[in-house]
């Protein structure tokens, strides 16, 4: 069996796009080219790796074990040539990391800075994303290290606990909860709420609701935290975030500890394999989780 880049490509693009015109449109050629070279993978394979319907088109089993292999293969090229590109620039090694909007907006930035100045050599490529994204990335192999909290199932990844947070109730001044010293869950289930889009941890309140017998009033869900603290200050529903994204927040707003001890998230330096990472991710893992001790 063969398979070059450009069918790798060709391939997941059409995926992506659920449509063998629109995956055509979208990489500037023919529908028939495109066509012609997927029925020449299905035929090498001998089996098919699309579904089509009026739709557009789905990936069969087979499909879906390529789309796998196909994202882990052309990660590990995109890493390759972003490694030689550093050397070309003077660069030795770059790191891939990604985290969470906790860790963003507590100790990270501070630990990075010291990193990248005592390391004058290194780089490193950093992305926000939810919880559940970067247990995705790592397992996948498209990053280095990452930064997550217990509310998310971190797979078969290798774990460091590096730190905690608590999670608060963000509201407007002008909201009854104003006046308390703290929230207690239940109460929070009666009031509209403005939803931060983060999988791990709507799947976490969601779970603690349905405890309770109740579930979340969302009204809106938001992934930029600042437009989340427009709507609470705004008066249009109250919100739960980490206390370490809300010491950021600014504006006109109370913030809240919620009285249950579940409320308290751990957070946790992961990796697919500590033992395994280059030399250069090696050092970054060696001083957040020295940090942490």
């Amino acid at each position: 069996m063969r398979f070059d880049l450009t069918d790798l490509r060709l391939f997941l693009t059409v995926v992506e796009c659920g449509s063998l015109t629109q995956g055509a449109r979208s990489l500037h050629l023919a529908l028939a080219s495109i066509s012609e070279r997927i029925a020449s993978m299905e035929s090498t394979l001998g089996a098919p790796l699309l579904e089509r319907n009026r739709r557009g088109v789905r990936p069969t089993a087979a499909g879906d074990a390529l789309v796998r292999h196909a994202r882990l293969i052309l990660g590990h090229v995109e890493t390759m040539r972003g490694e030689l590109r550093s050397y070309a620039t003077g660069l030795k090694g770059r790191i891939r990391l990604l985290s969470n909007s906790a860790a963003m907006a507590s100790f990270l930035p501070p630990e990075l800075c010291q990193f990248l100045a005592a390391h004058r050599d290194l780089s490193i490529d950093l992305e926000e994303r939810t919880s559940a994204d970067i247990v995705q990335s790592l397992m996948s192999g498209r990053a280095d290290l990452g930064l997550v909290a217990d509310t998310t199932d971190f797979g078969t990844l290798q774990t460091q606990q590096i730190g905690t947070d608590q999670l608060v109730v963000v509201a407007g001044r002008s909201h009854h909860f104003a006046q308390q010293a703290s929230v207690l869950f239940a109460d929070f289930l009666r009031e509209p709420i403005v939803g931060v889009a983060d999988a791990a941890l709507e799947v976490y309140l969601a779970e603690r609701a349905s405890r309770l017998g109740g579930q979340l009033d969302y009204r809106i869900k938001l992934r930029n935290i600042q437009n989340v603290a427009m709507n609470v200050e705004a008066g249009v529903g109250i919100s739960i975030v980490s206390d370490q994204v809300a010491r950021v927040l600014g504006g006109n707003l109370v913030v809240l500890p919620l009285q249950e001890t579940w409320a308290k998230r751990h957070l946790y330096l992961c990796a697919r394999d500590f033992s395994a990472l280059t030399p250069h991710a090696g050092l970054l893992a060696a001083q957040l989780l020295k940090r942490a001790q």
